[in-house]
């Protein structure tokens, strides 16, 4: 199945057949040393290739052509834009993912919901589990979830919608989409997990990821990257 670019004709349940459909914008270097790049993701561009011979344009593979020992150790999401660290040599590689792993690595994001969040922040404490019978899609399950906290705060109010900050401390799949989902306020645009209404207000997933700090496997330093919405 070919993408129309009609919400809902995705095949997301079925990514063997699943075509991504072409992204012309590119990938934006935000910073680059002998070690490491930040690079800014657009939204419909895979981070990886896909399972389809059809999804080869991504992220590494593009980095890949000048910067032929790129690797990816994080991703983000199909249809979500945003930062993202791409290491250049194996010790930065394992550096970063130890501190993914571990927790270390500072994440915050942007997105547009749906209503009005009453309070300025909180946080969202609910676990995670994949739906096997819906896969990618995941369940809030108390059961057989693993722990998952979303801390948010409030930017912005308007009639119909309101605009967060948004700070993972874990990083489940789909966790920022699924929690915003169960506390009545889902993204903008998300084809997953959005009722139709929100779903309809907004001609993308109006998530992108902001900043992203962590420590310079080389230096030591604290190196912070920002990059902000064009939303």
């Amino acid at each position: 199945m070919v993408y129309n670019g009609e919400r809902g004709a995705t095949v997301r349940a079925m990514p063997e057949i699943y075509i991504v459909p072409p992204c012309e914008e590119e990938v934006k270097i935000l910073y680059r040393d002998p070690h490491l790049l930040l690079v800014r993701k657009p939204d419909l561009l895979l981070s990886v290739p896909g399972r389809n011979p059809l999804n080869k344009d991504c992220v590494i593979s593009r980095l890949q052509v000048e910067f032929p020992s790129a690797s990816m150790v994080h991703r983000l999401d199909l249809d979500t834009s945003g930062i993202m660290v791409i290491p250049l040599d194996k010790a930065t590689h394992a550096s970063i993912s130890r501190q993914f792993q571990q927790r270390r690595v500072e994440k915050s994001y942007h997105a547009v919901v749906y209503g009005k969040v009453e309070q300025d922040e909180g946080e969202i404490d609910l676990p995670i589990a994949a739906d096997w019978a819906n896969r990618p899609r995941q369940v809030i399950c108390a059961e057989r979830g693993k722990s998952a906290l979303t801390r948010y705060k409030v930017l912005e109010r308007q009639a119909d919608r309101t605009r967060l900050l948004l700070k993972p401390v874990t990083g489940r799949s789909h966790q920022l989409r699924i929690h915003l989902r169960e506390i009545g306020h889902p993204i903008l645009g998300c084809d997953m997990y959005a009722h139709p209404e929100a779903l309809g207000m907004a001609p993308r997933l109006m998530l992108h990821a902001t900043t992203l700090a962590f420590e310079h496997p080389i230096s030591g330093q604290w190196l912070r990257g920002h990059c902000p919405p064009d939303f």
